[in-house]
């Protein structure tokens, strides 16, 4: 009878210990995983992409042009320039799309866009067929929302 006590009491005791460490299931997301719901939508949201948090990244404002800071910072993609002097990327030999805030613009756009009002970019290296061009992937760049530029 003493064993049966015993046993319970152990049982009863580490059944107690063990349902206040229980660790359940955490939603961690990693930084990457916030910026891309917090800015991207529809298919950009949900195309597997390497996001770069360029308005976290001091160095990148030193430069005059995007597509010059984010040379040599993915695998795969590569960054030209035709003889009028327009970079345009080039992702595993294919000429990619690129996209500012979801809309397709020609890369020669790119050189207008100050360095220092863009929040992410998205580099989807897979085919992406959410706009024209879309077999050499894309390249969406975000820019900073009205209340991020305030502070």
């Amino acid at each position: 009878m003493k064993k049966f006590f015993a046993i319970a009491i152990i049982t009863s005791i580490s059944i107690a210990t063990s349902a206040q460490s229980y660790k359940g299931t955490r939603n961690t997301q990693t930084p990457e995983q916030k910026l891309n719901e917090e800015y991207c939508t529809g298919l950009f949201k949900a195309t597997d992409g390497i996001i770069l948090d360029v308005a976290s990244q001091a160095s990148a404002s030193g430069y005059l042009n995007i597509l010059d800071w984010i040379n040599g910072r993915v695998a795969g993609l590569q960054i030209y320039t035709n003889r009028w002097g327009v970079r345009f990327p080039v992702i595993r030999g294919s000429v990619a799309g690129v996209y500012i805030d979801e809309i397709p613009v020609p890369a020669s756009t790119v050189n207008s866009l100050n360095v220092n009002d863009i929040a992410i970019i998205k580099v989807i290296k897979t085919p992406f067929y959410g706009g024209f061009n879309g077999a050499g992937g894309a390249i969406a760049i975000y820019t900073l929302k009205g209340e991020e530029e305030e502070e």
